[in-house]
């Protein structure tokens, strides 16, 4: 049970029955009166934010949340199927909760998959994934009118900016939190 007094940036609390996230957070004191906490919260399961204010004394409930390692199987045209390495239960996960996830995911990706009241809500990458180059313009030797990066589209479908060297086939390492290029990887 958290109070008023405990809310902070990124603490995760559940109201009416859904769990919500603190995004930004302000403490006011007025010249009289009880203290005020102002935040903006966001609905881990619908993504939608709102603004609240809480007194001091105000009471909230802990969010039921429960992270699992999970392993990434395969599409089926609806959700993406996951399943847990130690008990192979599976899940599913619609493509509105993976978001822009499942623009690095390729099978047997191993995923952190949240849980809220043993329902999934969200997925976390790891940081860094490798993936094949499936189309990419050929670089012309001495060609720098172009500048100093190419459009590259990936096993995925994902399309970002390569260096002019990159090619059809090579494997890059790429940062899922920006969704960039990090390095050519060696196979």
């Amino acid at each position: 049970m958290y109070e008023s007094g405990d809310l902070r940036k990124g603490l995760k609390i559940e109201m009416d029955g859904d769990p919500y996230v603190i995004v930004q957070f302000q403490f006011v004191k007025p010249g009289k009166g009880r203290a005020l906490y102002k935040c903006k919260l966001k609905n881990m399961i619908t993504g939608a934010q709102f603004d609240r204010t809480f007194r001091s004394g105000d009471k909230f409930n802990e969010a039921d949340l429960e992270e699992l390692e999970m392993e990434y199987l395969y599409y089926d045209g609806d959700s993406y199927c996951f399943m847990n390495t130690s008990t192979y239960d599976q899940v599913f996960i619609t493509a509105d909760q993976m978001d822009e996830s499942r623009n690095f995911l390729k099978e047997n990706t191993v995923c952190n998959i949240l849980f809220f009241s043993e329902r999934p809500i969200g997925v976390s990458l790891p940081f860094f994934v490798n993936l094949k180059v499936g189309k990419a313009d050929p670089w012309v030797k001495g060609d720098t009118a172009s500048g100093d990066s190419k459009p590259a589209t990936l096993e995925t479908g994902y399309e970002l900016q390569v260096p002019p060297f990159i090619e059809e086939g090579e494997l890059v390492r790429i940062d899922t939190r920006t969704g960039t290029y990090v390095e050519r990887v060696k196979e």
